[in-house]
């Protein structure tokens, strides 16, 4: 029952009172709310005033892990049970968002629970204060976030920059990237190294005109100025240039893109170069187009010298045939408007084989090309000027299969005449480039994709910038030995908001590093090249004007960067973890009240380990059920530490327990322990919970107990008294008015017996509600690689379990006790059909899971005369276990139905499950009575429903065959036909 609420004057100043409080009532009813409280849960007084403070604010279901409404209990229940103060750990515990029913607002606390004693000691109302550390709660997880998505991104951005470098290196072009204006040489790979005939160390962080002094002409610099100048990038085709190559000096030709590198601000900081040379591909133009001119004046030379002698003429005539079957361009003769091919060079025939030409036309005879392919040869006839085309494309079917066949050519057209200078024909002078073309191509793909790959770079490397301009954590580059502060993001500036740190070396802008260390350690780095790694450094912070000293902790890394594989400089990632340290400090005070707490503990708590069950865990109320201080007998076999104790039963039971693992329950069990210096009879109940290692292993035994012999003489001496009684009424057994007179002192007695079960359950509720508090405090204090450990994480998970079994166990006993009280609990007039319409709601996700159909067919009986909460128990009972103990051969199937006898109406419930052995049905309604262990239960249900049953006067029977099914025949009273609407029949899977 409640306490009555503070006096009204009272509430106004408690609601007024500044920071988050909250008052309840010894039952958890909330009575007053502060109005800072109203704010940081947003609600408002009126709506949670008079509610139970976990129906106000239960658990977000989207958030099981946090258990903040059991922490909270837990937390309650020992402020109840010690009446002192309590103050927890930081909790998760979310509050219902008001204005979106269903949803919830994230919250983090530090709560604290005050007991407020009356008079006489007790705890007439609890003070519940909060702190909100949402905000740094988030913080903290956005830092996490953030610095693990910052080292992804400087992993990644590593990593590309490796593949960018390396595939610099391995490019069949020659790169290169200069630095500066004075662009010194950064980057050259090993292509461009082999045309400068020179090696890496020889040019690198040189200046370019340095390195090659023969190629820095003015057109070159020129170039190199503009760009830089500029930013506009720029492409030189066989642009001429004169090196040094094997000792000799020689002109090369170059294909070349110069593109402007950018850095950080915006700037050109450098340029990057990408060249193909072409000097081949010229040269043999060139070749070309002398031996077409060549070709030309010995043609007219000769056609002049023919009139002069025809010997000669014929002399000259082979030497020319020689000379064109012999030259590198493919020479072709065509007569007439139509180009008929009168002289068809060797080349010609080899590049397009089994096709006959002589004699055709040039349409004739390629008829795979295109119009506009003829063209120029209709051009060279009508004009007479000659046509020059540079890397023409013909597509042609070389080996008459259909396929056509890309090739490439240097083309010039010649008009020829005759003696008398009339058109005759054409004639043709083509270079195959093909090869020179494709290599080209190739080449100019490839340089795309460096481009591409320099502006990934460069695109990465701001990227990577913004991702430290935006990462909480503190970041900062120091360049050269002095440690000159060349680059801080916000978080890092923030950590001393009136410095002025870029430009400045680290021992002129932050004196107090030298103090503490740090640029020693910089020092190191920076010599050494070894990463260091600082955890929790302390630091005395004086600010810049003057004023309090601060101490401050920060964990941080000096990791030294390189260019052009020398280190350059140290980087800087810095967190303030000065609120962690502090709240570690607090964290471990905490953990010590833990102790302190586990150490006073009211039950008597013990763990022990192995098959001699050695003693690991002993509290100090423990020690005094034993009779010995927890000292004598930590490390030790319990039964060799305690040898009054070996014949007694108590091995044979933890041997069980270990072996079946299964928990052992005992209650008011006598047992021979040392008392004063000599062994008496006390009498104990207790708990013989298994703890499994990872692999599921019984390896201890955790055991709970409490001293409970005053109980067991008070009920012993109930006993006597019942046998007193007993022999009383044997005596009067003639007598009918004495045998009243002692049939209602029996009565009394029973009642007082079911009162001492229901107060000896009672009495453990708290005892193991301060268990489940400390172990709960246990699991939060204790460190997370203490929690993670693999023995000693899974073991406060199962005794949490157990101590979650145990207390249902308890809620049972409670409910049993109360049952046998309620000889004649309210009834009332209960439709049926809306009863297991309702357990059928309930049930449906079990249904669902099991695959099971449940037909229903009770509308047609009249109302039933029952107490309505027992009917829906009973209902409840029977259905949840028909779905509990279906067979896994078939789909389960579950038939519910209603008829009148004699004058009862009888609900069956008939299920095709496991069904039971004949030999069971005796005790099937027995207290604690279980006949499958294959699923979770504790016999309580059956033995619950039949007393519901026959305490309202009616009857339960059970029909079963073992394999087949079950059906139960439960006879409740009724109160007639009466009028009503039928409930219709229903089916559900």
């Amino acid at each position: 029952m409640s306490l009555a609420p503070p006096p009204p004057d009272l509430l106004p100043v408690f609601n007024a009172l500044p920071g988050a409080n909250l008052l309840l009532s010894p039952d958890w009813v909330i009575v007053g709310a502060s109005d800072d409280y109203l704010a940081a849960t947003l609600t408002q007084r009126e709506v949670i005033v008079g509610q139970h403070i976990f129906d106000a604010f239960p658990d977000n279901p989207s958030t099981p892990e946090a258990n903040a409404v059991a922490n909270v209990r837990a937390s309650l229940a020992q402020v109840l049970a010690t009446r002192q103060p309590h103050e927890m750990a930081p909790q998760h515990y979310d509050v219902p968002d008001r204005a979106q029913p269903g949803r919830f607002v994230e919250r983090h606390w530090l709560p604290r629970h005050t007991p407020v004693l009356d008079a006489a000691g007790q705890v007439q109302f609890i003070i519940q204060s909060v702190q909100d550390i949402t905000a740094g709660r988030l913080s903290e997880r956005l830092l996490r976030e953030s610095q693990a998505s910052e080292q992804a991104a400087r992993a990644d951005a590593e990593q590309q920059r490796h593949e960018v470098r390396h595939f610099l290196e391995q490019a069949p072009v020659a790169v290169a990237m200069y630095r500066g204006a004075q662009f010194q040489v950064e980057l050259a790979n090993a292509t461009m190294l082999a045309i400068w005939d020179r090696p890496l160390e020889a040019v690198l962080n040189r200046p370019i005109v340095e390195v090659l002094p023969e190629t820095a002409t003015p057109e070159v610099v020129a170039i190199f100025e503009r760009v830089f100048t500029t930013g506009a990038s720029h492409t030189a085709y066989e642009q001429p240039t004169v090196i040094h190559r094997h000792g000799r000096q020689e002109v090369v030709y170059w294909n070349t893109v110069f593109e402007p590198q950018h850095g950080p601000d915006g700037r050109v900081s450098g340029i990057f170069t990408v060249g193909t040379e072409v000097t081949e591909q010229v040269r043999a133009r060139q070749q070309v187009q002398q031996l077409n001119l060549e070709l030309e004046a010995r043609v007219q030379q000769r056609t002049r010298e023919a009139e002069a002698s025809r010997t000669d003429a014929e002399e000259q005539r082979n030497r020319l045939l020689r000379l064109f079957n012999q030259a590198p361009a493919l020479i072709n003769i065509f007569t007439g408007p139509d180009h008929v091919w009168t002289l068809v060079h060797p080349g010609t025939h080899e590049l397009l084989q089994n096709r006959p030409l002589v004699g055709l036309s040039h349409r004739q005879a390629l008829p795979e090309l295109p119009e506009e392919n003829h063209e120029p040869f209709d051009r060279v006839y009508r004009t007479g000027e000659p046509v020059h085309v540079l890397e023409a494309l013909r597509r042609l079917d070389r080996f008459r299969d259909g396929k056509l066949h890309d090739e490439y050519f240097d083309l010039s057209l010649h008009p020829m005449f005759d003696a008398a200078g009339q058109m005759e024909g054409v004639m043709s002078f083509a270079v195959n480039v093909t090869e020179r073309v494709r290599a080209r191509q190739q080449a100019e793909t490839l340089q795309a994709e460096v481009l591409a790959a320099a502006q990934r770079q460069a695109q990465q490397r701001e990227a990577f910038f913004q991702i430290l301009a935006d990462t909480p954590a503190a970041v900062a580059l120091l360049r050269g030995p002095e440690h000159r502060f060349e680059y801080v993001n916000v978080a890092y500036q923030q950590l001393f908001p009136e410095r002025q740190l870029t430009g400045r070396p680290l021992a002129e802008a932050l004196p107090e590093t030298e103090e503490a260390g740090f640029l020693r350690l910089l020092d190191r780095v920076y010599r050494t090249g070894e990463t260091f790694f600082g955890t929790e450094l302390p630091m005395r912070l004086v600010p810049a004007g003057g004023g309090l000293v601060q101490q401050v902790y920060y964990t941080f890394t000096y990791q030294a960067y390189r260019e052009n594989d020398q280190i350059a400089g140290v980087s800087i990632f810095a967190f303030d973890v000065t609120e962690q340290v502090q709240a570690r400090e607090q964290r471990e005070a905490e953990r010590q009240q833990l102790r302190d707490l586990f150490e006073q503990a009211p039950v008597a708590i013990g763990i022990l380990r192995g098959a001699d069950y050695v003693v690991e865990v002993a509290n100090p109320f423990m020690g005094r059920l034993w009779g010995r201080a927890p000292a004598e007998v930590l490390g030790r076999p319990v039964f060799e530490a305690l040898p009054e104790v070996r014949d007694q039963g108590f091995q044979e039971l933890l041997d069980g327990v270990r072996q079946s693992g299964e928990a052992f329950v005992a209650e008011g069990v006598p047992a021979q322990l040392l008392r004063g210096g000599t062994v008496q009879t006390v009498y104990l109940t207790y708990v013989y919970q298994p703890l499994r290692d990872a692999d599921g292993t019984v390896t201890r035994v955790a055991a709970v107990g409490t001293d409970v012999t005053a109980q067991v003489q008070a009920r012993q001496r109930v006993q006597e008294l019942n046998d007193q009684l007993a022999a009383i009424n044997e005596q009067l057994a003639a007598s009918n008015a004495e045998l009243g007179t002692s049939n209602t002192q029996l009565m009394r007695t029973n009642v007082d017996l079911d009162n001492f079960i229901y107060t000896a359950s009672h009495d453990l509720k708290a005892p193991i509600s301060n268990i489940e508090g400390l172990l709960y405090l246990l699991r939060e204090e204790l460190p997370a690689e203490v929690t993670q450990d693999a023995h000693i994480g899974p073991t406060l998970s199962r005794m949490l379990e157990s101590v979650e079994r145990f207390k249902r166990t308890i809620n049972h006993l409670t409910e049993v006790s109360k049952l046998q009280k309620e000889n004649a609990p309210t009834a009332t007039l209960v439709d049926l059909a809306a009863v297991v319409e309702d357990v059928r709601q309930d049930l449906r996700p079990l249904l669902q899971a099991a695959g099971a159909k449940l037909v229903v067919d009770v509308s047609a009986q009249p109302p039933v005369h029952f107490s309505q909460k027992n009917l829906r128990s009973i209902v409840y009972n029977l259905l949840s276990n028909a779905i509990k103990y279906h067979s896994p051969d078939r789909p389960p199937r579950i038939d519910v139905r209603a008829h009148i006898r004699d004058g009862h109406t009888v609900l069956e419930v008939h299920d095709n499950g496991l069904g039971l052995d004949g030999n069971h049905l005796p005790r099937l309604f027995n207290m604690f009575q279980r006949f499958h262990d294959h699923v979770e239960g504790t016999g309580i249900g059956l033995y619950m429903v039949k007393r519901m049953v026959e305490n309202a006067g009616g009857r339960i029977e059970v029909h079963s065959q073992l394999g087949a099914g079950t059906t139960f025949f439960v006879f409740l009273p009724h109160a007639g036909s009466l009028v009503r609407e039928p409930f219709p029949a229903f089916i559900s899977a």
